[in-house]
């Protein structure tokens, strides 16, 4: 039996829901045991009950009680990884040492597991460990349909150290997409609030983020300031814009909501950018038809960090994924016309 543990959320741990997050850190619980531990109060996030349902944020502490230390059933443990999966997650990995792995991440591939979602990198890490003793752990994340530089520790002090500077904006990120229209200005930055709406679902699905005009987040529920830079790089005339951001805030859904709001919304974003979304270039919604790939056209390009051990600044650069390689070429576009941060030279 284990002694009261709190347990601080990990960056990467954020914004989802707390059973959930439980039966990953202890797979020996079943469903029906966490839900008891919280409706008797002996789960508490930051001192204060929660639902099973409740939803985490990063850097909350978590009160778990005693627990058993039973091995796991066998249905609660982690299915075996094919080799073609093993594969092709050890093909994506950007950077490693003792401390650190980093992965170029496909799109379409979650970061962790979910409502009908059994195939994700937290699931597969276990062909990331590459001799060590430990596990990797996920640091940050990425949308299913994002791509790019996606950070895991190798150690669990690796780990802590990455989420602190993560938690505490010490890392520089630059996501890359296209846009559709020409953004005016062609530099900026937005400041616009977001609140949560729940979907439809029985679990939630359709969530999405609302924009609130900064004067009224202190009296929205729920609103939380956020802010993102955004250059644009080149463009295509009015049709499409090759747009560099940075989420100086790191809020769900934030960049997507945010350029949406301005009425380019990125290529390939339905959820953002459906028919009736406001589009200033000459296609429709957050599609420009034609050859151009209808998948979402967002990547995490650059990750910059001071290494938690050796004090060195790594700087990775994941390559564009397929289909967005096949939309800078369409539109004659060449990665290497950007530099390194664009923002620098603003």
């Amino acid at each position: 039996m284990s002694r009261v543990q709190h347990i601080e959320v990990a960056e990467g741990d954020g914004d989802q829901r707390i059973d959930r997050w439980m039966r990953r850190m202890f797979p020996q619980l079943s469903q029906g045991r966490i839900e008891k531990l919280c409706r008797k109060g002996e789960v508490r996030v930051d001192g204060g009950r929660v639902k099973s349902s409740t939803r985490l944020e990063a850097g909350q502490m978590v009160r778990v009680p005693p627990l058993p230390d039973a091995p796991a059933p066998d249905h609660f443990k982690a299915p075996r990884i094919s080799d073609a999966d093993a594969k092709m997650i050890q093909e994506c990995v950007l950077y490693r040492d003792d401390h650190i792995l980093a992965l170029n991440k496909p799109a379409g591939l979650p970061v962790q597991g979910g409502s009908k979602q059994t195939r994700h990198v937290d699931g597969m890490a276990e062909a990331l460990r590459f001799g060590a003793e430990d596990t990797p752990r996920l640091v940050h994340r990425l949308d299913k349909d994002t791509s790019g530089v996606l950070l895991l520790g190798r150690t669990r002090q690796a780990t802590a150290k990455l989420a602190e500077a993560f938690r505490h904006r010490a890392t520089r990120k630059i996501y890359w997409a296209v846009l559709a229209g020409m953004p005016s200005p062609r530099h900026g930055t937005i400041k616009y609030g977001l609140v949560k709406a729940s979907g439809h679902g029985r679990a939630g699905e359709g969530e999405k983020m609302h924009c609130i005009h900064p004067r009224d987040v202190a009296t929205t529920p729920g609103a939380k300031r956020a802010t993102t830079d955004y250059t644009v790089i080149q463009n295509l005339g009015g049709r499409a814009a090759w747009a560099a951001m940075v989420p100086v805030t790191g809020r769900t859904h934030q960049l997507r909501a945010h350029i949406a709001e301005m009425g380019h919304p990125i290529i390939g974003d339905g959820k953002y950018g459906g028919s009736g979304q406001e589009n200033a270039g000459d296609g429709w919604g957050a599609q420009l038809g034609g050859e151009i790939s209808k998948k979402l056209h967002l990547h995490a390009r650059m990750l910059r960090f001071e290494h938690p051990f050796t004090g060195n600044i790594i700087t990775l650069t994941a390559p564009l994924p397929p289909h967005m390689a096949r939309t800078w070429e369409q539109f004659q576009w060449d990665p290497a016309d950007a530099p390194g941060d664009p923002f620098e030279e603003l």
